[in-house]
């Protein structure tokens, strides 16, 4: 995997900007945590490659799915965050990358109705089957719908 400065340099380069755009790009490591710094002109175009990888899209982002990346044997750490607009929020799955992800992103379908493409289980993990809603969004009812569990007799 390549180190972040090289990958960020290398979407620059794809983006046709100049030396000078790169040179102003400034990776800033503090407590186990990078955070890039950037000119404008070099910022879009690294961003938006980055951006086109993820799979991210959508006008108005209304949801932030943030990936949490931690190398143990480097012991280097990086954020993720994919933008998605609200009207159907949609992003592919990383679960082919890491098995672990599978539950994580069941429960954020489950809980904010984000739908992640190529999943290979994406159903409701923690409310009931036919609940209707998304609990965690804002637009839910403070109060939530009216539901009525079955009996046991």
């Amino acid at each position: 995997m390549l180190r972040i400065e090289e990958q960020v340099a290398g979407a620059v380069r794809a983006g046709k900007r100049t030396q000078t755009d790169l040179k102003r790009l400034r990776l800033q490591r503090f407590k186990q945590e990078q955070t890039l710094h950037a000119a404008e002109s070099a910022l879009t175009v690294a961003l938006a490659q980055l951006r086109a990888a993820l799979g991210c899209k959508g006008p108005e982002p209304r949801f932030e799915v943030v990936y949490h990346l931690h190398s143990t044997a480097r012991n280097q750490r990086l954020r993720v965050k994919c933008r998605l607009g609200a009207a159907d929020p949609e992003i592919d799955s990383v679960t082919g990358v890491w098995r672990g992800a599978n539950w994580y992103e069941r429960e954020v379908f489950d809980m904010f109705g984000i739908k992640f493409r190529n999943h290979p289980n994406l159903t409701r993990i923690l409310m009931p089957v036919d609940w209707e809603g998304h609990p965690l969004r804002k637009d839910y009812p403070v109060h939530g719908y009216k539901y009525s569990y079955p009996t046991d007799k």
